[in-house]
């Protein structure tokens, strides 16, 4: 499995449920923690993404091709 893969599996999907984390923990009244952290927990997801979404994704092959 390539990095790529990797990215496209794994990292995408992590920094966008951490943004989600954020926002939600940002918006809590009960855990002071949690709502003391929000915003940092949603800029690092955001930074995440947006380095995520610069690896290019892996070629995809067409079928009935021949390499």
């Amino acid at each position: 499995m390539t990095f790529r893969a990797l990215n496209q599996k794994y990292l995408e999907p992590g920094s966008q449920y951490l943004m989600i984390f954020g926002i939600i923990a940002l918006c809590q009244p009960w855990n002071l923690l949690l709502h003391r952290y929000g915003l940092t927990l949603t800029l690092i997801g955001l930074i995440a993404f947006m380095v995520a979404t610069k690896i290019p994704r892996p070629e995809q092959r067409a079928e009935g091709s021949e390499s």
